[in-house]
């Protein structure tokens, strides 16, 4: 019996841009979803999330995804599209990094709250891109949450020295910085789920 090798039509392909978020990339179809998980009237400290995911060699790609969940400023989630209607915080973003000059993602959204007594505020992320078989799962924390971070379960699971891949630095005003390193001495942990 021959042994056939895998073809590209069964890697995933440059098709997120046209399917996944569409008016970011001028298509004429309408996103689902959007780089903004919550509209300017929705309670709670506004922010955004600024990144690069950067391959092996510490480029950055051109052709990657980025998804969030959350919970909103009280660290509750959406319950329905019709809460998520009425009150303007959807709790989910989508965003790709082929349309920024920088190739970055920028996510906009309020800061979440913690979701129970053992975690700290932090956004759920997915990545995907061409030639990854499966997405990758990580988390943002931020750097000003100090206390909650010394006591979320998750974060406190992770060996020391790498929980610095999961944490965003607050820069100028209300503005992160998150990158993802897919490989390399500053890999971000991603959590096997």
């Amino acid at each position: 019996m021959t042994q056939f090798k895998q073809t590209p039509s069964q890697t995933v392909g440059p098709y997120f841009a046209y399917g996944l978020v569409p008016e970011q990339y001028n298509f004429d179809l309408k996103s689902l979803f959007t780089h903004s998980a919550a509209d300017r009237e929705v309670p709670g400290e506004h922010i955004s999330i600024v990144g690069n995911v950067f391959d092996a060699e510490g480029k950055p790609i051109n052709d990657a995804l980025i998804e969030v969940a959350q919970a909103d400023s009280t660290g509750r989630y959406v319950q329905s599209v019709e809460e998520a209607r009425e009150s303007g915080f959807r709790g989910f973003a989508r965003v790709g990094t082929g349309t920024d000059p920088k190739l970055r993602f920028i996510v906009d959204t309020v800061k979440p709250g913690a979701t129970a007594d053992d975690s700290a505020p932090h956004l759920d992320v997915i990545v995907l891109m061409r030639g990854m078989l499966l997405h990758s799962y990580t988390r943002i924390y931020f750097d000003d949450e100090a206390v909650a971070n010394e006591k979320d379960t998750v974060l406190q699971s992770v060996p020391a020295e790498r929980r610095h891949t999961l944490i965003a630095k607050r820069e100028a005003g209300t503005t992160y910085r998150f990158d993802i390193h897919l490989r390399g001495t500053d890999e971000t942990v991603f959590f096997d789920l």
